[in-house]
This record gives C-alpha cells, sequence and structure tokens, in this order.
C-alpha cells in the first residue's frame, strides 16, 4: 500500500467523523426550536423567532420564552454535554466502559454534600417562597460541598483502580457500593432534618432543568465551557491510554498526574451539575457509548461527539418530560433512567463490548 492509498483512507476516515459531528450540530439548534415550541402553550416558529429577535411580540410569549423554556432547553444543552462528557474521559482513564459519574457513585456523593450543606446551613442557603417553591440561596457554598464530597469518591476509586487485581466488574460493584453508601447518608439526614430541610434534600433528588435561573445557566456554562477546553486538550494522551498504561507510559504521559487532573475536572462538572440541577443518572454512560459506535475511539472526535450526544439526549428527554403528561411536567431524570437502564443492562449482559 503505497502513501497515497494511506492518505486518501485517512482522509475518508476524517470525512466520517466530521460529518457525524456536523450532523450532531445541525441537529441541536433544530431540538432547541423544537422544545422551544412544544409544551402545555404551542408556540409557532413565528412567534418564537419575534420574540428572539424582535421586540414587537406577546408578552405572555415572551415570558414563557424567555423566562421558561429558553433557559431551560439551554440548561439541557450545557448539562447532557458536561455529564456526558464526564462519563467518557471516565471511561477512559479508569479503563472501565461502565464509568459514569452515575454509576461509580460520584453524582451520589454530590448529593450527599449538597444535603450536608442544605442541612448545617439551611438558615441562610435555603428559601421557600409562599407557592412552596424552594431556592438555594448559596448555590456556591453547596457546589463546594457538593464538589468536595465528589472529590472524595474520586480519590477513592483512582486508589482502587491502580491495584494491579482489579477489573472493570470490580469497579462497577465498587461504583455501586460507593453509591449506595452516600446514598445512605443522605437518608441519615433527611430522617433528622426539619419540614424546611427535608424538602431541600429531597428537591436535590429530582433532577430537573427546568428550576435553572439565568444567572445559574451563567455560572454552569463558564465552568463547563473551561472544563471541556481542559479536557479536549488532552485528547491524544486519551489515545494513549486507550492503546494501554504501558503503552501510554511508553510515549510519555505521565498516567498518575493525568487521572488525577481528568478525574478532578469530571468530578467538577459533576459537582456542579448536581449542585444546580440535582442528580441526573445514565446521560454519561449512555451518550459515550452512543458516540462510540458513531466516531470510534478517536478521541479527538469521541470526546466532542460524546458532549454533541449527551446535549442530544438530555434535550430530547426533556422534551419528552414536558409532553408526555401534558399539562404535568416530569422530572426529566426520570426519562432518562428509563433510557439509561435498560443500556446498563444491555452492556452487562453483552460484557461492555
Amino acid at each position: 500500500m503505497n502513501s497515497s492509498t494511506v492518505m486518501n483512507s485517512y482522509e475518508s476516515y476524517l470525512r466520517k467523523k466530521r460529518l457525524v459531528i456536523a450532523v450532531e450540530l445541525i441537529l441541536i439548534p433544530i431540538l432547541i426550536l423544537l422544545s422551544i415550541s412544544l409544551g402545555s402553550v404551542t408556540l409557532s416558529l413565528r412567534e418564537i423567532l419575534s420574540v428572539l429577535f424582535s421586540s414587537a411580540s406577546s408578552s405572555t410569549n415572551r415570558s414563557i420564552i424567555l423566562n421558561i423554556r429558553l433557559p431551560q432547553v439551554l440548561s439541557a444543552l450545557v448539562t447532557g454535554g458536561a455529564l456526558a462528557l464526564a462519563g467518557a474521559v471516565m471511561q477512559t482513564i479508569l479503563q472501565n466502559p461502565l464509568g459514569s459519574p452515575y454509576t461509580l457513585g460520584i453524582s451520589h456523593a454530590a448529593a450527599f454534600g449538597a444535603a450536608l450543606s442544605v442541612m448545617f446551613f439551611s438558615s441562610s442557603s435555603v428559601l421557600v417562597s409562599s407557592d412552596h417553591i424552594i431556592e438555594i440561596l448559596a448555590p456556591y457554598r453547596t457546589a463546594l460541598f457538593a464538589f468536595t464530597l465528589s472529590m472524595g469518591a474520586s480519590a477513592i476509586l483512582i486508589r482502587i483502580s491502580r491495584l494491579r487485581t482489579v477489573t472493570p466488574q470490580v469497579m462497577v460493584l465498587v461504583g455501586v457500593t460507593l453509591g449506595s453508601l452516600f446514598t445512605a447518608g443522605t437518608m441519615f439526614l433527611q430522617y433528622f432534618a426539619d419540614d424546611v430541610q427535608l424538602s431541600a434534600i429531597v428537591f436535590w433528588t429530582f433532577g430537573d432543568v427546568g428550576r435553572v435561573t439565568w444567572n445559574e445557566l451563567l455560572f454552569l456554562s463558564i465552568i463547563s465551557v473551561a472544563c471541556t477546553i481542559g479536557l479536549l486538550s488532552q485528547s491524544w494522551k486519551y489515545n494513549a491510554i486507550a492503546l494501554g498504561s504501558e503503552t501510554a507510559a511508553g510515549l510519555g504521559v505521565s498516567i498518575g498526574r493525568l487521572r488525577a487532573v481528568s478525574m478532578g475536572i469530571a468530578s467538577l462538572l459533576t459537582a456542579v451539575i448536581t449542585a444546580t440541577v440535582g442528580v441526573i443518572g445514565f446521560v454519561g454512560l449512555a451518550a459515550p457509548h452512543m458516540a462510540r459506535r458513531l466516531t470510534g475511539e478517536d478521541h479527538r472526535f469521541f470526546l466532542i461527539s460524546s458532549c454533541l450526544t449527551g446535549s442530544i439526549l438530555l434535550m430530547v428527554s426533556d422534551l419528552i418530560a414536558r409532553t408526555v403528561l401534558m399539562p404535568r411536567v416530569l422530572p426529566v431524570a426520570i426519562i432518562t433512567a428509563f433510557i439509561g437502564a435498560p443500556l446498563f443492562i444491555y452492556l452487562l449482559i453483552k460484557g461492555y463490548h
């Protein structure tokens, strides 16, 4: 095979990956418009564009779009992409195809941290309005507690993953155990909580992008973009790790440092998301596997596709949650569980292939 043939094959390989990403990029704005349009009040494309690009629009439509649907859709976009990226990185770093913030217990640890913040600082952290809507007044402190606990869970996972006798099955069992442990801790706090504290803690257990405000969305977006850039910049190192630890070390990759930094960034994403929208399971597991089917293992494309696939998956789930039982709106975490749980079982049965 001459060099010209090799180059042509490589160019064809790149075109296929870029085409997949381009299709996903085109699909996202279509889903955004569709999600804004559908709901208990259906809005036409003309009405949506009038609100977004013109001041001459109905005040009711402006309130629905700008105060309710647009921040909710954008929150699903950011949250889905961040969770999927965190899951993809965890699967690579731990060399475990069942790795994700949810299956490894990191989301549960973050939820326990948020519960601790609410439990011990509820007088300055929680506000219950006259219509029984709960608002967290100190989201940054809550995120700090969530991050601290999720980092503790990540440190345990990294430590165990370094043991030579540990298999992917063992890592899954460790994740399940950690998840059960932190869930028990959250239940313990709930048992001793007063009505306001209990309501606030339960508030976090229902993962829902519909409660995100514009300020919280801005905070979540800044963290997500910064973490995404940091993880994407390590794509070639993840490719080296995918070839095996010995190969990566031979190529000059500091595996220990890369694991610690990557798990730290993934934990930060998980903590901020959990502190903002609650626990949303299985997006970090399902989306990377979908992306892997589309783009393969090349992390230059796989990580980007995972982000886009996660955003699409969560936006579709949110759309279903808002429309399946109209006018009643379901928490999006219920829909992602219905999608992700069968996939998790399928992966276990098929042996992760």
